[in-house]
């Protein structure tokens, strides 16, 4: 710059420009990015709903297809609808007192036909059931020796809970979340149970202690599975954060607890479907499969935000796509060569009108060259780069139908472990934060197979282990 009273050059007044501008850029490209942050939400980022506040997003929205169909069951559906049984409980018959013609008195022999309407309830609580068990003691007759019958196993003490109470409290702590206090409450009122804090935290253990051999073999079944999903989640263990990760199909659910958000399960094979988390592709012999509601809310968010044509363009691309897979999967047929070749041509040439946009725009970020590194790209850009170098994972689904659109599952199965934190907080040590991943895990694998989890919480989990479903 000049001295103080001289008249800045030319020079001097063009290098102050173009710091303005650099600055102006600067700060554009900041505010930029801080209105896209303000319209992010649930419905096209993976923020959830609970973050949305009081501004929630018009939830009739949906990054589903129109099918035109009704809302409602559709045709073929089965109902849920409640049926008269064949043998109800208890019969009360209604008799009319007097005749409506002439009044005449009548009785119930009187009857020639009746109306039957049942009503279904709930019986009344009954006391507990009290088992004694006695353990004999039987003299011998040729020597006089004196000989006791052994306790059945499980009958450990002179005063104790039953299996199914145990079963019951195990279930509503972790498969329905009711915090300690509330299930002594609710089995006080429903059963006249009485039971203590202490006493439910130690049925918890004893059942998690049980399923360690059921827990190895879900995660060997899972890893060995031709398709998984896996997702991971912060959990609060001591007032620190640590991680939760699932590995998970249609028949089975295995969690487990980590220090570290990178550590991955062992001797995985097959297809693993993921959100694109960089991590997942240092496994060995896998292949990967992209999650493509992630893909479409990000589009949603280009196309809402940035007013990015070829984003929209792509979502209705890939929801057809979808739409392909799932009818042919319907058929029980594979989605058409031909019909793939088509697919992946739009695929690409949307693609290209995405890079082609973006070339055009003017740089991102700052252009000063204060900042040292490549320049930043846009969201969009960064996605493009995605869905073309990851094309073959993006695109799976077409080619193997047994690849879902999506990583719903592993989501899912996530979520009810985030709204067990939400209702009771995080866990105060790591034993009991494992002891909750083993029991859910038994109980998520359960509801899939198709268990009682009541009658399959009083069973030998090593058994039904050995006749789990995978297919």
């Amino acid at each position: 710059m000049a001295p103080p009273g001289i008249p800045p050059s030319t020079e001097d007044l063009l290098a102050v420009i173009a710091a303005q501008q650099a600055q102006i850029a600067a700060l554009l490209a900041k505010v930029a990015e801080l209105e896209r942050r303000l319209g992010l939400n649930s419905s096209n980022s993976g923020k959830p709903p609970s973050s949305d506040g009081l501004k929630k997003p018009n939830r009739t929205r949906s990054l589903r297809e129109r099918l035109g169909n009704k809302p409602g069951g559709q045709k073929g559906h089965p109902g849920e609808t409640l049926r008269q049984s064949a043998t109800p409980d208890q019969i009360i018959g209604h008799y009319p007192a007097s005749c409506s013609g002439c009044g005449a008195p009548l009785t119930s022999a009187m009857s020639r036909s009746h109306a039957a309407r049942q009503v279904f309830d709930l019986p009344e609580p009954q006391p507990l059931r009290i088992i004694e068990h006695r353990a004999h003691a039987c003299a011998c007759a040729a020597c006089g020796t004196r000989t006791r019958a052994d306790f059945p196993a499980g009958v450990n003490a002179p005063v104790q809970y039953g299996s199914r109470i145990a079963a019951v409290a195990v279930y509503l702590l972790h498969a329905q979340f009711l915090p300690e206090d509330r299930l002594a409450a609710l089995m006080a009122d429903l059963f006249g149970v009485r039971l203590t804090a202490a006493t439910i935290a130690r049925m918890s253990r004893s059942c998690a202690a049980s399923l360690h051999g059921f827990g190895e073999a879900v995660r060997d079944l899972v890893a060995g599975a031709s398709v998984k999903h896996m997702d991971e989640t912060g959990f609060r263990i001591g007032g620190k954060t640590q991680w939760l990760h699932v590995a998970s199909n249609t028949w089975l659910t295995f969690y487990r607890v980590s220090a570290k958000r990178g550590s991955l399960m062992e001797s995985v094979t097959g297809i693993v479907v993921h959100d694109h988390w960089k991590p997942y592709y240092t496994m060995p012999d896998v292949q990967h499969a992209l999650c493509n509601a992630h893909h479409l809310r990000e589009l949603q968010a280009l196309a809402d935000i940035e007013k990015e044509d070829w984003s929209e363009k792509m979502q209705r691309l890939l929801r057809r796509a979808c739409h392909v897979a799932n009818l042919a999967r319907e058929r029980g047929t594979e989605v058409k060569p031909q019909t793939i070749a088509l697919i992946e041509r739009c695929y690409r040439r949307i693609l290209s009108e995405g890079f082609a946009f973006h070339l055009a725009q003017p740089a991102h970020g700052r252009t000063d060259g204060a900042r040292r590194g490549r320049v930043a790209r846009r969201t969009g850009h960064n996605l493009l780069i995605r869905l073309r170098d990851r094309s073959k994972d993006t695109l799976r689904f077409l080619r193997d139908l047994s690849v879902p659109f999506t990583n719903n599952q592993a989501e899912r199965d996530i979520r009810m472990m985030k709204l067990r934190q939400k209702i009771s907080g995080g866990f105060r040590s790591w034993d009991s934060a494992t002891d909750f991943a083993l029991i859910r895990s038994f109980l998520s694998t359960g509801r899939k197979q198709g268990w009682k989890l009541i009658e399959v919480l009083m069973q030998c989990p090593d058994r039904l282990a050995q006749n789990l479903r995978i297919a």
